[in-house]
């Protein structure tokens, strides 16, 4: 009974807002990704039902726990990276690599030193890594928006519509979803392909575990899932006044980061956007935002449900509009890239790091999203050498303070 007593009106809404985010924030990316690294229904239903289910069982999980909004979701710069990789690694060395990833993040927050090995990688260059590996969405949208005016332009019209009206009632991202959706059904582009009406089947994967992959991969995922998902998603809470349980959290992410992977799934995380929705003081008293989570947690169930339909949909659509989508999608991730690799110190770093990830080569077995943090190390330390170690020196001084 004192659960429902935290029961509050705002929390509520904050929670469906936080679904909404999640399903037309996140689902379209999902769709592209999958169609990029060329997944048949059966193994894309899987990743999305696994991802999704996990995630709500583990929030929910861990709000009764604590009486805290912890959200834990999946990794969208990981899934965003993995849509990079296709034509690099086989599916087999990418789930091989997720489930490493998996085991590192429970060792390392098993161990308490998750955070002292993240406070070596500096953010900016790690951004720089992440803006040039995601740029190709970009570009990709803007070629389709040319080649195909009707959907994919009607697409973006209507997502800068949505972000003029700046509404949380009226998500962008939704709004270009429906807009080209529509465009879609007007101008008779669906392609001729079955719509599977059915609930998921959990499949297990291939399994290939190599060295290029646990470093081309399970490295960069580890440092997106603990590096934004603990520093960002974590800190926000820390910043609400809440006792975070930060490594059980992070045992916690690595757990479920173990799940995902044995049917196909991706790395979780302790989700930024999220946590801005659910844990904000818009989301009613702090001992009751919890239910925020708990709603959009148990509304997420549904969805994964729907893995099956869903992803179906990637042979249905035509490029134009999932190539749109997923642009858009990640437009306000490749911002956030941006601001944080050079809205401070380390920016050269930083730009020879997007440089670097921008450009698809391999050395060793390892692609270019690993040698652009090394280059933007190496290159920091020789032209930017005192910011790089005051850098270092100002966050070994937070962790002593």
């Amino acid at each position: 009974m004192t659960y429902l007593r935290d029961f509050n009106g705002a929390a509520f809404w904050a929670g469906i807002t936080g679904f909404v985010w999640y399903a037309f924030g996140t689902v379209p990316l999902h769709i592209a990704v999958s169609g990029a690294l060329g997944l048949s229904t059966a193994q894309s239903s899987s990743w999305m039902f696994i991802v999704w289910f996990s995630g709500a069982v583990a929030s929910i999980a861990l709000s009764l726990r604590f009486r805290q909004p912890i959200p834990i979701t999946w990794t969208i710069p990981g899934l965003v990276y993995l849509g990079t990789l296709g034509g690099q690694y086989g599916y087999a060395e990418m789930v091989g690599a997720n489930l490493m990833a998996g085991v590192l993040i429970v060792v390392l927050g098993a161990a308490g030193v998750g955070a002292r090995i993240m406070a070596w990688l500096p953010l900016p260059v790690i951004m720089g890594m992440f803006a040039g590996s995601i740029l190709g969405y970009m570009t990709r949208m803007v070629g389709a928006t040319v080649s195909d005016a009707l959907v994919a332009g009607t697409t973006v019209i209507a997502f800068l519509i949505g972000r003029a009206i700046a509404s949380p009632r009226v998500p962008p991202l939704a709004l270009a979803m429906l807009a080209g959706g529509a465009a879609v059904l007007l101008g008779d582009r669906l392609v001729d392909a079955p719509v599977l009406w059915a609930l998921p089947a959990l499949a297990v994967p291939d399994m290939a575990f190599t060295g290029g992959a646990f470093i081309g991969i399970t490295v960069p995922m580890v440092i997106l899932a603990m590096g934004l998902g603990n520093v960002q998603g974590l800190g926000f809470l820390l910043a609400q006044g809440y006792r975070v349980p930060i490594n059980m959290t992070t045992v916690v992410v690595g757990a479920n980061s173990i799940v995902n992977a044995l049917f196909g799934g991706h790395p979780a995380i302790v989700a930024r956007t999220g946590v801005a929705i659910l844990a904000a003081p818009d989301a009613g008293p702090a001992e009751g935002r919890y239910w925020a989570n708990l709603i959009a947690a148990s509304l997420t169930i549904a969805l994964a449900l729907a893995a099956a339909p869903v992803m179906s949909l990637i042979a249905v659509l035509p490029k134009a509009y999932v190539y749109a989508l997923a642009g858009l999608a990640i437009l306000s991730a490749l911002q956030d890239a941006f601001e944080k690799a050079f809205g401070g110190t380390l920016r050269f770093g930083a730009l020879v790091a997007l440089g670097v990830a921008a450009t698809p080569f391999s050395v060793a077995g390892i692609t270019s999203s690993f040698w652009a943090i090394v280059a933007g190390l190496v290159c920091s330390l020789m032209v930017e050498r005192k910011a790089l170690l005051d850098y270092w020196q100002g966050d070994a001084a937070k962790k002593g303070g």
